[in-house]
């Protein structure tokens, strides 16, 4: 009896650990992009608002963006129901070429995202490939909302047993700490505020990777 109780409980407890689990990946694959995608949208139509009179043709072209955005977001929508792969890797896309095609998609509204690879064009499991592309939304998503930069760079690093994702920008970079203060391990002034960095890392740590930030203030950040 007992150990049928206990074997019971620890069933429970396995199932209860699942779900959360689950949770926190869906809270992520959301965060990373169809929330992603809507503050994106929000941003262009309020900038289509405000030039509508001014200048329609760039009121327009917003319009168009965002549009062009609501499209991806909805095949993401449709990819998260299915499978929670992201759209960009469907259809046996690899990762080099996914990095690329966001790197053209982010490239506007004066920031530019230019993409590299180096190495190898390794074929990586589908779960890395999936976490290094989540990790290069959410952080473009932080360059554009927090660091005003005008230029972005992603570079992808294949080596025998290792892959590296290299986020550099040449915005504002996160705010020294105050006198007497320390900054956060994530290089994240406020880490009590958002959800991208911590979720960037919790990606990474379950499948044995890391997170690491270099940023000066006024010189820019890479992740």
């Amino acid at each position: 009896d007992d150990l049928v109780r206990t074997r019971r409980e620890l069933a429970a407890t396995e199932r209860r650990e699942g779900t959360l689990a689950e949770r926190q990946r869906l809270s992520r694959e959301i965060h990373d992009s169809l929330a992603q995608g809507l503050s994106s949208q929000n941003m262009l139509l309020q900038a289509a608002d405000r030039q509508w009179d001014t200048d329609p043709e760039a009121a327009r072209t917003h319009l168009r963006t965002a549009a062009s955005i609501a499209a991806h977001g909805l095949t993401e929508a449709r990819r998260l129901v299915h499978d929670l792969a992201p759209a960009d890797l469907a259809e046996g896309a690899g990762l080099a070429q996914a990095l690329a095609t966001l790197a053209a998609r982010e490239s506007r509204d004066g920031l530019t995202v230019r993409f590299h690879a180096e190495g190898p064009d390794t074929h990586l499991p589908d779960q890395v490939a999936s976490a290094l592309l989540r990790t290069a939304q959410g952080a473009l998503a932080n360059i554009r909302e927090h660091s005003g930069a005008r230029t972005a760079a992603l570079t992808l690093t294949c080596l025998d047993d290792t892959v590296a994702l290299d986020v550099a920008d040449d915005g504002r970079g996160f705010p020294a700490p105050e006198p007497g203060g320390t900054r956060d391990p994530l290089g994240d002034p406020d880490p009590l505020r958002g959800h991208g960095l911590p979720a960037i890392r919790a990606r990474l740590r379950q499948l044995g990777g890391t997170l690491a930030i270099e940023s000066t203030p006024g010189e820019g950040a890479v992740l």
